[in-house]
């Protein structure tokens, strides 16, 4: 072989290694910022998870406070009734009183 032609296929060669260096260090840092990207988007999500489990326990409680509140008001509304009744039965027996008196 012709020391031109080492010469020539040394050059193409060393051109082909710089090439494929550099695309192979392209193809690592896109890959980084992809990983990145990714990594931003699990927090992101698992901040979020978090966010809503919380909302949801919240959410849960209060209802329970409603309903025991609820029932607080029903209880209160049947004594407001027994109350009523037992003061219509003392004015019926105050009116049956003053009648007898007359």
């Amino acid at each position: 072989m012709d020391e031109g032609l080492k010469n020539r296929i040394v050059i193409i060669l060393a051109v082909l290694t710089l090439i494929f260096f550099f695309s192979t260090l392209s193809s690592c840092n896109s890959a980084l910022r992809q990983k990145a990207r990714s990594d931003r988007e699990m927090a992101a999500r698992i901040a979020l998870e978090e966010k809503v489990s919380k909302f949801a326990q919240e959410s849960s409680a209060l209802e329970e406070k409603a309903k025991a509140k609820e029932k607080e008001a029903e209880a209160a509304k049947s004594e407001l009734e027994a109350a009523r009744k037992a003061l219509l039965e003392e004015r019926a027996a105050n009116q049956a009183l003053k009648g007898q008196q007359k």
